[in-house]
């Protein structure tokens, strides 16, 4: 039976009330004495994270204790006015809380009986709002946010079920935001009395394991508008801290029960969790905020409950969130190379590091983190060959210091698998490229179009090694079968020294190539080991063969007899160089038919055999070629689109960006032949103007630090307004002659977009 309990019935000690009393006063101009208190203790957290252990291999959970805390089921204070002695009398324990605010543990069932509808209570904000008398509404959120218990009697949809499930938090989530989007509507009293109701809750000591209601207590709390704001980061760190030290069972509800929130509710708790991130580390006013001595511990947790969000995006069928809003910009400006080397020698440290939740860290600190570590090696390689030189008395020439590439144009792919073979011990030194018979000095201009000619020569469909699909737009490796695959180690190797020199390559890989050159992300110690065999599904084959794809799909759906009306076995047939060959699927494939019962493992298994198996030996050699200068710790910070993005670039593009950073050389940006051309860029479709960057850089898509990196450069040339634009593309830059008006430069300029071969290389 439930038991009707409201505060009028509560008879609280007099000095429990004066300790509360001692809070701090709850509003937006009262921060004065937070950077006063005593040192907070914390407890150990079990983090989920990329935590490297001292054998170089990565655990998923890790745990980590930042310095200077102690062990003890001693709460900390919520904030530094409250100040707790060492002497157990003054200690805020269970054993001497007063029974109105004593925690009710597990085994207690009793829970008050609210009754309160959503359209009762916005009657109450509405009377409120006429009448100016809110002690109804005040009376209402004192009592509602005064306990877990009460904060379950309000909005739990019925108070008899458990709702122990992951699939139904049992929260009336109509109703509590409706409470909390008319929270701001109130008298700041009622907003205090919020808070406070806050303070008392996490104030409350508890044994034992977490009951599913405290977990519905901690969801509803942490989804509260009122964190916003730096005068309520005091209760929000608490509020975090225990969340983040649930257990692993209860984190798991959590996760579910985040994925079920709206976009819009769920992209406020990011924001709000970066924005306290982000203040923590660079407060406007730091006098708001504890000094950080005291509070270390406030982003380890605040970066825990946000691995939860991340989480739950991640197992929602469809994303809620793209992957770059749970990106951190502040960390950018942050010594991340610092974190970084901390994450990397550590071992099974429990220090907490921004690498253990790579998410939170943005590709610009990504690619930051690989080009620094790259440079690291780099000049480590060139310091041990100027010490071998210098050992062996010989003359030291400042060309070993770079990775000297000298090819012929007509043999611009044996060349260069010749060189890079010959010279494989420096890839990781700065590039720099020749051509034979050729007088100039590489500044980066070299270097791009060796890498341009290459890379549209070796992915030309003629020349075998890559198939390309119209209706994907993509190339795959041919499955043909030879004795040399060295070929596609060069490919590995060309995507490989492009990341680490900063070129953009116009490479269409379908995404799940990248997921495979991460599996594993580091080269296995032990050669053996299968490399390139990734989990794929039948949504990573729509992307290369969406045909094929539908048509698996289909089979997975008919409702008919499969085996009599499809007549298909576990084999399968597939064209290399003009013939059809057979392969089995399984031992026997070719004698068991497929049925509605076996027709998911027939799928798989064509999955496997199509983006796995059947290309193995061609992808073992090319992740080998690309392992072979990435090979970096770092990598296990990316995601596989985050590779992509590193090695072919961002496909948003931001013209208006590229206006700002736009360079001039005989013209300056008020020129009307300049105006003129921004006017018709600005003004042109995606298509147009995606050509118009291929046209001018050798690729439509936009580097890692955005349009300013591609020091795009508008050039004068003294030709006939009869002449079309002329581009470099090794060196991002577009000639215009002097054209009259708009209209005779778009035309022109349609013109050479459109018809450009190639990448227009000059």
């Amino acid at each position: 039976m439930l038991l009707n309990i409201t505060r009028e019935n509560h008879t609280p000690l007099h000095q429990a009330e004066r300790e509360r009393d001692r809070l701090p006063p709850i509003s937006s101009h009262s921060s004065s004495g937070l950077d006063r208190g005593p040192k907070l203790p914390y407890p150990s957290l079990n983090f989920i994270s990329n935590h490297r252990k001292e054998d170089g291999s990565h655990s998923i959970s890790s745990q980590f204790i930042l310095p200077g805390i102690r062990h003890g089921r001693e709460l900390p204070p919520i904030c530094p006015n409250v100040r707790l002695k060492h002497q157990h009398q003054h200690r805020i324990t269970v054993d001497n809380l007063p029974p109105d605010v004593r925690a009710r543990f597990a085994t207690d069932k009793v829970m008050p009986l609210r009754t309160k509808t959503v359209k009762e209570f916005q009657e109450d904000i509405e009377r409120a709002t006429v009448s100016g008398d809110w002690k109804h509404v005040h009376d209402f959120y004192l009592t509602t946010f005064g306990s877990f218990l009460e904060l379950n009697a309000a909005f739990k949809k019925d108070a008899s079920p458990l709702f122990n499930t992951i699939e139904d938090s049992g929260i009336n989530t109509k109703f509590i935001n409706a409470v909390y989007d008319a929270l701001s509507l109130t008298p700041p009293d009622a907003q205090r009395a919020v808070l406070k109701g806050i303070i008392n809750s996490l104030l409350r000591e508890w044994k034992g394991r977490r009951t599913k209601d405290d977990l519905r207590a901690y969801f509803i709390l942490v989804q509260n508008p009122q964190c916003t704001s730096p005068a309520t980061y005091v209760i929000y760190a608490h509020l975090l801290r225990q969340i983040a030290a649930l257990a692993e069972a209860d984190h798991y509800f959590l996760m579910h029960w985040f994925k079920k929130l709206s976009q819009k509710r769920f992209k406020q708790l990011v924001e709000r969790l970066h924005l306290f991130i982000s203040t923590r580390l660079f407060p406007v006013k730091p006098e708001e905020l504890p000094p950080m001595a005291k509070c270390s511990w406030w982003i380890p947790s605040a970066t825990k409950v946000l691995s939860l969000l991340n989480a739950a995006n991640i197992i929602s069928s469809t994303p809620i969130l793209p992957f770059v809003d749970f990106y951190n910009p502040t960390l950018d400006h942050t010594d991340f190379m610092e974190d970084y080397r901390i994450w990397q020698t550590q071992g099974n440290s429990t220090r907490f590091t921004f690498c253990q939740f790579a998410f939170i860290l943005s590709t610009v600190v990504k690619k930051a983190v690989i080009q620094k570590d790259s440079e690291q090696q780099m000049i480590s390689m060139a310091r041990q060959s100027l010490v071998d030189k210098v050992s062996r008395r010989q003359r030291v020439d400042m060309s070993l210091l770079f990775l000297n590439i000298k090819v012929r144009r007509l043999q611009l792919v044996s060349d260069s698998m010749d060189e890079l073979t010959r010279n494989r011990a420096d890839l990781k030194k700065k590039l720099k490229v020749s051509f034979v018979g050729e007088a100039g000095l590489d500044m980066g201009g070299l270097t791009k179009e060796w890498f341009l000619l290459l890379i549209r020569q070796i992915f030309h469909t003629d020349y075998g090694m890559f198939t390309f699909f119209n209706d994907s737009h993509c190339h795959w490796f041919s499955s043909w079968k030879c004795d040399n695959f060295s070929e596609f180690r060069l490919v590995g190797v060309l995507m490989g020294l492009a990341v680490y020199n900063s070129i953009t390559l116009d490479i269409s890989f379908p995404p799940c190539v990248y997921k495979k050159l991460l599996t594993p992300p580091v080269v296995p110690c032990d050669l053996d080991l299968p490399v390139g065999m990734a989990t794929l599904t039948l949504d990573d084959l729509q992307q290369v063969m969406p045909d094929l794809s539908h048509g698996l799909a289909e089979l997975l759906s008919y409702e008919g007899n499969v085996e009599e009306d499809f007549c298909t076995t576990f084999q399968v047939s597939q064209e290399e160089l003009g013939v059809i060959k057979s392969y089995n699927l399984k031992p026997g494939g070719d004698k068991i038919p497929v049925t509605n019962q076996n027709r998911k493992e027939y799928v798989q298994l064509y999955v496997d055999f199509l983006l796995n198996k059947s290309i193995y030996r061609q992808f073992t050699t090319f992740y080998y070629g690309f392992h072979s200068v990435c090979a970096s710790d770092a990598l296990m910070l990316l995601r596989p689109e985050e590779v992509e993005i590193l090695v072919c670039g961002s496909p948003n593009l931001d013209m208006s960006s590229l206006q700002k950073a736009a360079q001039y050389e005989g013209y300056s940006k008020t020129d009307p032949t300049i105006r003129a051309f921004w006017d018709v860029v600005l003004g042109f479709p995606l298509k147009f103007q995606k050509r118009l960057l291929h046209f001018s850089t050798g690729s439509d898509r936009v580097p890692v630090g955005g349009m300013a990196d591609l020091n795009f450069k508008i050039s004068k040339i003294d030709a006939s307004t009869e002449w079309l634009p002329i581009s470099h593309t090794c060196f991002n830059q577009i000639c215009l002659p002097p054209y009259k008006n708009k209209k005779e430069l778009k035309q022109k300029l349609t013109i050479a977009i459109s018809n450009a071969e190639g990448f227009g290389l000059e």
